[in-house]
């Protein structure tokens, strides 16, 4: 599916005729909702059937989409007739349109247990159990992303190349048979899979921590916390890693752990969750709830990132895409520098970064996951800044050549200028998206760790659906995003509103990270609590 996502825009203009603003806003639209899935597939997940069977049941559903999809790029009846020239298009028709979003709903729906389940379980791979030996999940999230952006960078490439010029059958056709065959490969490796068993819902554990301190709420807070409830017997299933020590912010919550005359408290029986938890459980609505501000630093970077495969391929469209004189680069495979860009950069990173900044540091990971974040922030200021002087120059190279009014014709400029803005992306996601997903998997409690993956997706969802407003809105009340003519628009000035959003953005991230607490825990296996502690004043 990243191959068609890459090349999204294309299809819905051209072979479904949808208008330029709503062609992008259904694009963001179906990754908003293919990022918001993931919290239904992590509660299935953490809750009853594990990662394993959750991914499984997932890329089946996803395969049906694609099956779908390509039926429908493959059936004249489920598509308009083609138009040429300046010949008015007919859009597509209500059946043709429920097939394109029964198979985009599948794919979301798929998405929701593939996206939040794949790198968690891969992580669990790779957890230690002898405690002298830290846990390098920061290596695997790496690597894992380096994978995810050379398959979609060959998409990018080869994919969108085939759907150019051969066909939308056939590109959507050979996505649809490796999807299938993935499966098959992935269930074949069960026996060889370190597979841990749900541990109960985890949003169940969170609601019984609100609602039994909800009920104690005119009780005096403890001023000593030793005096709160803790049992590790009972907890022992959901703190392999160790307890969640108790920390002093959200003390309301901590009425939750208070006994009373009225918690009937006997050895062989559990306490009554909705009126009494341990600390640990406290802890880890805690650790929720401090991870949200970080969380929500990260929608405004999806919203600048959603523009590469919107707004930047309709400005590829319109100019000179020849490598040779009888080659010409797909608009779409312009996103093949994003993410050459990002796999250089996370070599660079794991090879030459990290080993000096240990050096400086003394920490195994080289920098913080706060900082590496910070870094992509700032790059993805440079990124959006950098697209609105194209844009500037491209509109330019279009006046000089009296072809303003002409939205079809090629303008005379290279394609590559867009390079830099396509590789600052890359580069950006590189440092942004791989801390944020080391952050989440780091930061949860270990019995949430897909429903912290899912958050992750959950921010590029409001990321996108923030694109599809602020679109939507820009388009409404300005002529900067016109449907039919870009080069009368102007984007360049979406482009900027985008970098002074982002700038607030960076700012409101930095106080968030250096007031943020890390996670502390009982147990020393691994080097989070000690790190955290010392890097929480740095940032």
């Amino acid at each position: 599916m990243v191959g068609f996502i890459k090349n999204m825009v294309n299809y819905l203009t051209e072979q479904l005729h949808m208008p330029l603003t709503k062609a992008a806003n259904t694009v963001t639209n179906f990754n908003g909702t293919s990022s918001l899935t993931p919290l239904l597939g992590a509660f299935i997940a953490d809750s009853y059937a594990g990662k394993f069977w959750t991914i499984t049941l997932a890329t089946a559903i996803y395969l049906l989409g694609m099956i779908s999809l390509t039926l429908s790029a493959a059936l004249p009846q489920l598509r308009p007739p083609p138009c040429e020239g300046d010949q008015v298009c007919q859009e597509a028709n209500g059946r043709q349109l429920a097939v394109l979003y029964l198979s985009l709903l599948l794919a979301a729906i798929g998405s929701g247990g593939i996206r939040p389940c794949v790198a968690a379980f891969g992580a669990d791979q790779f957890v230690e159990e002898d405690p002298r030996h830290p846990k390098k999940t920061w290596v695997f999230f790496n690597w894992y992303y380096f994978v995810l952006g050379a398959s979609i960078l060959l998409a990018s490439t080869v994919l969108v190349y085939v759907q150019d010029n051969v066909g939308w059958s056939w590109g959507l056709g050979i996505p649809t048979v490796a999807m299938a065959s993935s499966i098959i490969v992935f269930l074949i490796g069960y026996p060889l899979y370190r597979n841990l068993d749900p541990a109960g819902s985890p949003y169940t554990r969170v609601l019984q921590v609100f609602v039994s301190a909800f009920k104690k709420r005119k009780i005096p807070l403890i001023s000593d916390p030793k005096f709160l409830y803790v049992n590790e017997e009972l907890d022992a299933s959901i703190s392999t890693d160790g307890l969640l020590l108790h920390t002093k912010q959200f003390k309301f919550l901590d009425k939750a752990a208070i006994v009373t005359e009225a918690d009937t408290l006997k050895s062989s029986e559990k306490p009554n969750f909705w009126r009494l938890n341990t600390v640990h459980r406290v802890e880890e609505l805690k650790s929720i709830l401090r991870m949200f501000p970080i969380w929500a630093a990260g929608i405004l970077f999806a919203t600048s990132s959603a523009q590469q495969s919107t707004f930047s391929l309709q400005q590829a469209n319109s100019m000179d895409r020849h490598l040779t004189k009888s080659f010409e680069i797909p608009s779409a495979s312009m996103s093949f520098f994003a993410m050459f860009s990002m796999l250089i950069t996370i070599v660079l990173y794991d090879r030459l970064l990290v080993p000096v900044a240990r050096r400086l540091t003394g920490l195994d990971r080289g920098i913080n996951f706060l900082h590496r974040m910070a870094i992509g922030f700032f790059i993805s200021i440079l990124a959006t800044l950098v697209a609105g002087f194209i844009e500037v120059k491209r509109k330019h190279a279009a006046s000089v050549n009296g072809l303003i009014n002409s939205p079809k014709s090629t303008i005379p400029i290279s394609v590559f200028w867009l390079v830099p803005q396509h590789s600052l992306h890359g580069i950006a996601e590189a440092f942004m998206m791989i801390g944020h997903l080391e952050f989440f998997y780091n930061q949860a409690p270990e019995s949430m760790r897909s429903t912290a993956s899912a958050l992750f997706w959950t921010s590029i969802s409001a990321g996108d659906y923030t694109s599809t407003l602020l679109v939507t809105l820009v388009h409404k009340f300005t002529d900067w995003l016109p449907n039919k003519n870009l080069n009368k628009g102007k984007l360049e000035y979406f482009y900027w509103l985008l970098t002074v959003l982002q700038v607030l953005n960076i700012v409101y991230y930095l106080m968030c990270a250096k007031f943020y607490t890390f996670k502390p825990l009982q147990s020393k296996k691994t080097e989070d609590c000690g790190e955290g502690v010392e890097l929480a004043s740095q940032v």
